[in-house]
């Protein structure tokens, strides 16, 4: 027995195995290139919308912010003005709207509904449209309990924040599929 207690056919049988789990290795990794899988929050935006202007009436809504951060992952950079841009990003509404979807015996809310609502084109230089007018929305519900307001406030922004994440990675995946013609 070698040292170690290894024998000679043991160690030589490490390189072909360390050789298998490579091929294997290398065999996925082009089965997932080749069937167009790509990490989540990364998809990669056609020439046209590499260098885009978001117009929006609320810079700070929780879908704007979501898209220009998934526009960075993605490679873009986002210009701060509609002149230097390949593209414009028009944000023509942004709207969240809650509505009561029951409530107790003394007649007061036990649970919402939130609904958060985008619409958006895109254009090109001079105004061409490369992108028609779409709407897309999310929709949650939630408990309320008037004895926690506070806590179920923080809830409804918490919520709000996530459904405008959704709404952006919505939107950036009809991105990348534009086409530059």
């Amino acid at each position: 027995m070698a040292e170690g207690g290894v024998t000679g056919r043991a160690r030589a049988s490490r390189p072909a195995a360390k050789r298998s789990a490579w091929c294997w290795l290398t065999a996925a990794t082009l089965l997932l290139a080749g069937c167009g899988f790509h990490l989540e929050g990364h998809l990669p935006l056609p020439q046209p919308i590499r260098a885009p202007y978001i117009r929006a009436l609320d810079q700070q809504s929780d879908f704007v912010q979501s898209l220009r951060r998934q526009m960075l992952i993605s490679g873009a950079h986002p210009v701060d003005a509609p002149d230097r841009a390949s593209a414009v990003v028009d944000i023509l509404d942004d709207a969240v709207t809650r509505r009561v979807l029951s409530v107790s015996a003394q007649n007061r809310p036990t649970e919402y509904q939130v609904t958060y609502t985008v619409r958006f084109r895109v254009t090109a230089g001079g105004g061409r449209e490369i992108l028609a007018p779409q709407q897309v929305a999310t929709v949650r519900s939630y408990s309320f309990d008037e004895s926690l307001l506070l806590a179920k406030e923080h809830e409804e922004a918490i919520l709000q924040q996530a459904m405008g994440q959704d709404l952006a990675d919505i939107v950036m995946r009809r991105l990348s599929r534009v086409s530059g013609s």
